[in-house]
């Protein structure tokens, strides 16, 4: 899979505050470089704990579920988009299929 834009997720995890989200994201990250997800059930069966919405978009449960990294996945082309990477009480205050 190719991912856009790892930016998005150095910026999260350089802050003083989520340092320790550092590993656990990379971690998701190398993962998800050699995965191969054709269909949100491949997904699924990678990151059992991952919520499947609707749309292509995914909600992964990062660092023993402290935060919480949405993305759009573009399985034809074999594309997943960052959208948000935050704590749990960032993400309530966002709409993860709008994002």
């Amino acid at each position: 899979m190719r991912i856009i834009v790892l930016s998005t997720l150095k910026a999260f995890y350089d802050r003083p505050a989520y340092a320790d989200a550092r590993e656990p994201v990379l971690a998701w990250y190398r993962h998800t470089l050699r995965a191969d997800w054709a269909s949100p059930a491949e997904v699924k069966a990678d990151f059992g704990t991952a919520s499947i919405l609707r749309d292509g978009r995914v909600v992964f449960n990062i660092a023993g579920n402290k935060y919480r990294l949405v993305v759009w996945i573009n399985y034809p082309y074999r594309v997943v988009y960052i959208r948000f990477i935050g704590t749990h009480a960032q993400y309530d205050d966002i709409d993860a299929q709008t994002i």
